[in-house]
């Protein structure tokens, strides 16, 4: 069975990690702003209180595994009130060893291993869309080995260094991913596939996406009424179906695009067009775009 959040990974194609270390002691805060790539991190020993833009603060733990993939602005700090100093990550030169807040003498309070990757897909904000803002996981241990053993081959650069870090991070996504299926979700892919009705549907439209799907034979792939089935899906994946499966086929869509291997008329039989023409202008519409523009932009990036 086609399995949707493997599909949705390899589109995002993420690439090139920066790992670093990060401590505090005493009383600080450290204000970050919209960074925008993914940022990830693991606490390793002690405590903290990360607060991201929109969300409810939360407490890190030694062993916690936070993941956003957006990376809005965040304020993260020790339990005494203290006003943030301001870090702005793009116009911040990479660090050299740890980084260290607060007091900087004796052992910290907290000490963290963070970092963050780049996703190639031009695609990456639209994909993204449907993953939760924040993903804060404790107790996983997996993924803490997981953010130590991209740590080290971030910092020692051995022979196949670039291979490895991609297939890690890859790794690193699916378990924190999967971790987070179900009710607990915000709406998106990963809530709609916890359940397990919708989730027959969701498989179908990524195992045949060129298939005329319609609402009433998702539904009923989903063993559920119409008026349920759309209802149901649109409030746990965020979208109704139909949007859904357009979001998808464009993605697809677009990568074939990049990859220049089909003429016009194979991606669209791919992605369930009948004609070169009718796709055309339902990407068009999509994309702002012909798809033979696009194509040869991305060719020349």
């Amino acid at each position: 069975m086609t399995d949707p959040l493997s599909q949705l990974i390899q589109l995002l194609r993420p690439r090139t990690v920066f790992t670093k270390g990060i401590s505090g002691a005493g009383r600080w805060a450290v204000r970050y702003s919209e960074f925008g790539h993914p940022s990830f991190c693991t606490a390793i020993e002690g405590s903290c209180r990360l607060a991201v833009d929109g969300e409810a603060p939360v407490t890190l733990q030694a062993g916690d595994f936070v993941l956003l993939p957006r990376t809005p602005g965040f304020t993260i700090s020790g339990f005494d009130p203290v006003q943030p100093t301001f870090i702005d990550p793009k116009a911040a030169p990479s660090p050299v060893g740890e980084v260290r807040h607060g007091r900087q003498d004796g052992e910290p309070d907290v000490r963290l291993l963070g970092g963050y990757f780049v996703l190639d897909s031009p695609d990456a904000g639209l994909l993204v869309s449907l993953l939760p803002a924040l993903m804060h996981l404790r107790g996983i241990e997996r993924l803490s080995t997981l953010v130590r053993i991209v740590g080290e081959e971030a910092r020692d650069e051995r022979p196949g260094h670039d291979l490895v870090l991609a297939r890690l991070v890859e790794v690193m996504l699916v378990e924190a991913l999967r971790s987070i299926e179900g009710e607990s979700a915000a709406p998106g892919l990963l809530r709609g596939l916890g359940d397990a009705r919708l989730a027959v549907a969701i498989r179908q439209i990524h195992a045949d996406p060129a298939h005329p799907w319609t609402v009433t034979e998702l539904a009923h792939e989903a063993a559920l009424s119409r008026s349920v089935f759309f209802e149901r899906f649109t409030r746990a994946v965020g979208v109704p179906p139909m949007e859904y499966l357009l979001v998808w086929r464009m993605a697809i869509a677009k990568d074939l695009l990049r990859q220049r291997e089909l003429d016009l008329a194979a991606v669209a039989e791919h992605v369930g067009y009948s004609s070169a023409s009718t796709f055309s202008t339902a990407f068009s519409r999509h994309v702002g775009q012909p798809p033979g523009r696009y194509a040869r932009m991305a060719a020349a990036q």
